[in-house]
This record gives C-alpha cells, structure tokens and sequence, in this order.
C-alpha cells in the first residue's frame, strides 16, 4: 500500500492558517484528500490514524490529530482509468458520519484532560496541524483489513484501536507516509 497526496506540506486550508469558516473553537476541522494505492486485492476495510510525533518535545506526548475506523473499501469511490484509484476526499471527517455511518472516528488528543476540549468537531473529528514552535512532520498511517475491527464505537482512543490492529487476524496491508505542516 502506498499513501500519497498533491502535497508534501498540508496546504493552509486544512492546518494552521485554515480560514475561519475551516475551524471549530480556533481548531482547523476540514480534512485534507490523500490517495491509497497498490492496496491489497483481499482488503475490505480502511483503519488509520494522523499523528504528530514533533509534539512530543512540545506537551510531551505523540498528539492525535485523526483516527479513523472501519470504513468499507467498496463504499469509496475507485476510478480505474485514474493513476490513485482510491481517494479519500477533503472534508472526509466531517461528511463520514453521513457518508457511512458504519465507519466509526476516534478521540483526538484535544478529548485530553490535559487539554479539556469537549466539543465533539473538535475531540472526535479531524484536527489540522497547528505546530506551535516551528514546522512539524505528520505521520498518516492506514491500515487494512479483511473484517472490521471488533467493539470501537464513536469516540475510541487510539490504543484500543492498535490494540484491536495487533489482534486482527484479517490484516492485509498497510502504509505510512508524512506530511510537513508549517508553524
């Protein structure tokens, strides 16, 4: 599998310098496209997480920006005469619960105690890269499945998710890339 974008910085629009029709409680919430290509022929679901591991110096934790779970490869549109078959569209967080309602979002770092947020655009939906001392890489992971990942409802954490990834017998495929956001 390999994930890619028109982009290697994520454009203003989808980060820090997102326009204000773009954010929730000062949040970048509009999701920015990626493609998923060569993916493997078996896989019928999509898991993946959007993270920033330069937050770690910063608020001393990996911050999550995005986790997703359970989105069925055959409800995306795939174009065949397109060199990235499988795209995931701008705004894809915000249209999921609509879109596919079975596809399930998880709690962002902002869902914290540490942090405090509780309005659900920002805690269970995309956050864009905001880095607050200089340019941070992002790392998107995304996995795939043969069978959805078992008991993760709206708002899981992360960790029950990997936990979910480790115990999967129907794991096929998966891949990583990065992505710069600019402070």
């Amino acid at each position: 599998m390999r994930i890619s974008a028109d982009f290697t910085v994520v454009p203003d629009e989808f980060a820090k310098r997102a326009p204000a029709e773009n954010r929730v409680d000062g949040t970048p919430i509009v999701s920015f496209p990626f493609y998923i290509d060569d993916l493997a022929p078996d896989a019928m679901f999509l898991h993946w997480e959007l993270s920033d591991p330069d937050s770690i110096p910063v608020c001393g934790f990996e911050w999550i920006h995005w986790a997703v779970a359970n989105v069925p490869v055959d409800a995306l549109m795939f174009d065949f005469n397109d060199s990235h078959a499988l795209q995931i569209p701008a705004d894809f967080s915000r249209s999921l619960p609509s879109m596919i309602p079975e596809a399930v979002q998880g709690r962002t770092s902002a869902a914290s105690k540490f942090v405090g947020a509780t309005n659900p655009a920002v805690t269970m939906r995309y956050n864009g890269p905001q880095p607050p001392d200089k340019d941070h890489d992002y790392l998107l992971q995304v996995w795939a499945s043969r069978k959805e990942l078992p008991g993760l409802n709206q708002g899981f954490w992360f960790n029950e998710m990997l936990h979910d990834l480790r115990k999967a017998d129907s794991l096929v495929d998966q891949g990583a890339t990065f992505f710069t956001g600019r402070a």
